[in-house]
C-alpha cells in the first residue's frame, strides 16, 4: 500500500497542534525487563558536599545567545532597528539551518493587537514577512471579517524558518524570546492573540496543548514583570486549512476578543 505523505503530515500536524508530542515506538518494548536492568545497573549517588541543592542550568552558549539576544533587542530604538538587530543575530542555530533569511514582522507599529504565530514557513522564508502562504491569507480574511484590517501587527516566537516546517523548540523559542519581547514594549498592542499551540504554550509558560487553551484569557507577563497584557490563544489558521470545521471556534475566539478590544458602548 502506498502512503499518502501529505495526508500522514496533515496528521502528525494534527495531533502536535493539540498537543500530542510522544509516540509508541516502531517495535514492542519490553518495559519491565527495562526497569529491572536500570535497577540492578543502578549505584549510589556521592553525597553532596555541601547542603545546597545544585540545579543544572542551561547550557553556557545557550546562556550566552539570551545574553547576547538580549542585549541586542535591548538597543533596538524602534522596529526597524529590531528587525535589523534579528537580521544580525547568530545566536539562533535555525538561521544555519536551510533558512534564507530573517522574517521578523508586518503590520501597524501601533497595533492595538498583536498576533503572535509559531514560526516562519516557506512562503515566509521566501518573502521577508510572516503570514502570507495560504494559512497568512485565511488569517486576513479572518481579521478582515472581524473589522481588524490595518489594526494588527503580526510576528511569530522564532524569526527563521524551522527545516521541514517543524515546530520549533523550546530553545529556539528562549533564544528569540528577548527579540519579541522587545517587539511587544515598541508596539505596546492592548491585547495578545497567540495562533496555535506553539505559541500558547511559549507565551503563557503552559503545557496544554491549544485545543485546551484556546477561548480563554490568559496574562502574559514580560520577563522583567513590568508588562503585563491579556493574551488569547487560538487555533493557528494551518490548522484550520486542514481541519475546516474548526473554523467555527476560531470565529468564536475572534468574537471573545473582539467584545474585549471594542466593547460594545452602553446606552446613556
Amino acid at each position: 500500500m502506498q502512503l499518502d505523505i501529505r495526508a500522514v503530515e496533515s496528521l502528525l500536524a494534527f495531533w502536535a497542534d493539540a498537543g500530542v508530542d510522544v509516540s509508541f515506538a516502531d517495535s514492542p518494548q519490553d518495559r519491565i525487563a527495562q526497569g529491572l536492568e536500570a535497577l540492578q545497573a543502578r549505584t549510589p549517588l556521592p553525597a553532596p558536599q555541601s547542603g545546597r541543592v545544585q540545579t543544572r542550568g542551561p547550557p553556557a552558549q545557550a546562556s550566552g545567545d539570551i545574553e547576547a539576544a538580549r542585549e541586542l533587542a535591548a538597543a533596538a530604538a524602534d522596529l526597524a532597528g529590531l528587525a535589523a538587530a534579528i537580521a544580525a543575530f547568530d545566536g539562533c542555530e535555525l538561521k544555519f539551518q536551510g533558512a534564507r533569511q530573517a522574517v521578523f514582522s508586518r503590520g501597524a507599529p501601533d497595533a492595538p493587537l498583536m498576533v503572535i504565530g509559531e514560526g516562519p514557513g516557506a512562503e515566509e522564508d521566501a518573502q521577508g514577512a510572516p503570514f502570507v502562504g495560504r494559512a497568512g491569507k485565511l488569517l486576513d480574511k479572518m481579521l478582515a471579517a472581524a473589522g481588524l484590517t490595518g489594526r494588527v501587527f503580526i510576528t511569530n516566537t522564532v524569526f527563521w524558518r524551522p527545516p521541514g516546517n517543524r515546530t520549533p523548540t523550546p530553545a529556539e523559542q528562549a533564544v528569540c524570546a528577548p527579540f519579541l519581547e522587545r517587539a511587544i514594549e515598541l508596539v505596546r498592542p492592548r491585547l495578545l492573540l497567540l495562533a496555535g499551540g506553539a505559541s500558547a504554550k511559549h507565551m503563557l509558560g503552559r503545557p496544554e496543548g491549544i485545543l485546551s487553551l484556546r477561548g480563554q484569557w490568559f496574562e502574559w507577563r514580560s520577563s522583567r514583570g513590568d508588562l503585563a497584557l491579556p493574551a488569547l490563544p487560538t487555533l493557528h489558521p494551518a490548522f484550520l486549512l486542514r481541519q475546516p470545521a474548526a473554523k467555527k471556534k476560531a470565529w468564536e475566539d475572534l468574537l471573545t476578543l473582539m467584545q474585549r478590544l471594542d466593547p460594545p458602548q452602553r446606552a446613556t
